[in-house]
């Protein structure tokens, strides 16, 4: 592994990340990467400690990713579900976190569909004194570091494969178009891409782009730009990455119809004709196909990075955890 002077405990938020953290962590996932493409994938670095995967919302990708990064670490794993534990009873999300806590976890994953959830959670194993750090894997509306990491690594791998590093995309033109309202990854992306100093183009209709975006740019490296129709930011293009409309967050009729998004959002091979050549799409799942993208670019390999954003998770996560988790090994 690079050596790394790394000294955040938990990992919440993007928001104040540092150049040298997401180098570190690039440079970490680069490391696991190789590892996973060995015979041999598991190396002992967690041997011994615990990760509890507490998603307390559904998933697929993310707790699946998170379970096989830890497995892959050596670590000893956990996976809590809402629907079959005691929270059915009367449990509070702190007394949850407790009971992990006496069973010894080292490492606690968090999902929540409420912002805050996973900070909560920090906040209460710091005021216990104890040495267990909180990994928010996406709470509500606000963030999900680790989709954000795992796209950045998809990237910057793509773009020099030996050595990913922020400085490659520098100047680069990313468009994120889709539900950008609800969605916790593309506040993270925001983050991320910002901080490269990459040109980032935000594209939906007003309902799910409001202004307030306009704000999450300021006083950074990036430049970010707020369209309300698609061609200005898929214009010369490097990167597209597209959303998935959150109809369960939605609290009101924001879209006229799922076929009117497709025909004016949506991604196809015709639209991408306005962006550079060589454009790549990404998608953080789960994909409505025939919504946001049509079908046959999804599957596309020409095209598509979705699949290795898949694979870049795991090593991305194994990076997180490694780099949160080493400091207590003893």
């Amino acid at each position: 592994m690079p050596s790394t002077n790394w000294t955040r405990h938990h990992i919440l938020s993007l928001a104040d990340f540092t150049p040298a953290e997401y180098d570190t962590v690039l440079q970490t996932a680069g490391s696991f990467q190789e590892v996973l493409s060995r015979r041999t994938k598991k190396v002992p670095t967690l041997q011994g400690q615990v990760v509890a995967n507490l998603f307390f919302e559904p998933s697929t990708r993310t707790r699946s990713s998170f379970e096989l990064a830890a497995k892959r670490l050596s670590a000893d794993t956990l996976n809590f579900a809402s629907a079959t534990s005691s929270m059915t009873k009367g449990e509070t999300i702190l007394d949850t976190a407790k009971t992990y806590l006496a069973m010894g976890t080292d490492i606690m994953v968090v999902r929540h569909k409420e912002a805050g959830v996973p900070h909560v959670i920090a906040q209460e194993m710091d005021r216990l004194g104890v040495k267990v750090s909180v990994l928010n894997a996406g709470d509500g509306q606000h963030e999900h570091p680790s989709q954000a990491l795992l796209d950045l690594f998809t990237i910057c791998t793509l773009l020099d494969p030996d050595h990913p590093h922020l400085e490659l995309l520098k100047d680069k033109k990313i468009a994120i178009v889709g539900d950008i309202l609800h969605s916790r990854v593309a506040r993270s992306n925001i983050w991320s891409f910002t901080a490269t100093g990459a040109e980032l183009h935000l594209a939906a209709p007003p309902t799910l782009l409001p202004k307030l975006f306009a704000d999450y740019g300021k006083d950074r490296p990036g430049k970010l730009f707020l369209h309300w129709q698609l061609e200005p930011a898929l214009q010369d293009a490097d990167f597209v990455m597209t959303l998935r409309l959150q109809k369960e967050r939605m609290s009101a009729n924001l879209l006229p119809s799922l076929r009117e998004y497709h025909q004016i959002f949506g991604i196809t091979r015709s639209k991408l004709q306005l962006c550079k050549p060589n454009v790549k799409v990404l998608h953080p799942g789960p994909v409505n196909r025939g919504v946001e993208i049509s079908s046959d670019l999804m599957d596309d390999p020409e095209f598509s990075l979705i699949q290795t954003q898949v694979t870049s998770g795991v090593a991305v996560r194994m990076a997180l955890l490694y780099l949160i988790g080493s400091g207590k090994v003893t």
